[in-house]
């Protein structure tokens, strides 16, 4: 099955050399599910010609708001809309999560609470307690109009949503095992883009597995 990666950002640079870009990490997570893998760099506006070019479709996640005003959003958005038309499935990661709610008629904020990063239980309708690593702030505050809420816990609540039988998007990273999220923490441990003792605090979770697969 040809699955279509829509490629939203780029991983920081010690991310990259040790780990490789988003689709890299998606490559490793669905080893030996049979799919095969093309990827498009939307952020750089590297876009597919439209919804047939695969048989499914995985948009990543990224450093950008979906709010920014930059030139790949809203082609994005369209791109989104194309492919819930032709209902075609569609997975969304982070970012993706939001851009999908966004462009089906969700709203997306950056979130008062703050970040979460690093190790966090949601509760999973019919699956129970599920570990997932996150990174992130913006969350989607109000899903889109059908949208079903199947994963949240209390410090975010709509961590997870189902569209139909088509789209699932997840707001946490089942691509992120533990060792992904340490570099991130070594890439970002000394910026003043997060709080004081976020990152220490995401490093004192990576003992504790994760439920990726």
């Amino acid at each position: 099955m040809r699955i279509g990666i829509l490629q939203c950002g780029h991983t920081p640079d010690l991310v990259a050399e040790r780990h490789g870009a988003y689709a890299a990490m998606f490559d490793t997570l669905f080893a030996g599910e049979g799919l095969d893998f093309r990827v498009w760099n939307v952020v750089d506006m590297d876009f597919p010609d439209g919804p047939d070019a695969a048989e499914g479709w995985l948009v990543t996640g990224s450093r950008h708001g979906v709010y920014d005003d930059l030139p790949f959003i809203a082609p994005l958005e369209q791109l989104v809309r194309d492919i819930h038309a032709a209902d075609k499935p569609m997975v969304g990661i982070c970012f993706g999560h939001q851009i999908i709610a966004q462009a089906l008629g969700g709203h997306v904020e950056k979130f008062a609470g703050g970040w979460s990063v690093g190790h966090r239980i949601y509760h999973w309708d019919g699956l129970g307690e599920i570990a997932l690593n996150a990174w992130h702030q913006d969350q989607v505050i109000t899903p889109p109009p059908g949208a079903r809420t199947i994963a949240g816990n209390d410090f975010t609540r709509h961590a997870a949503l189902l569209y139909g039988d088509s789209i699932l998007t997840v707001q946490p990273h089942p691509e992120f095992p533990n060792d992904i999220v340490r570099t991130y923490t070594e890439a970002y441990g000394g910026s003043d883009r997060y709080p004081p003792g976020t990152i220490e605090a995401a490093v004192r979770t990576l003992d504790q597995p994760v439920d990726d697969r």
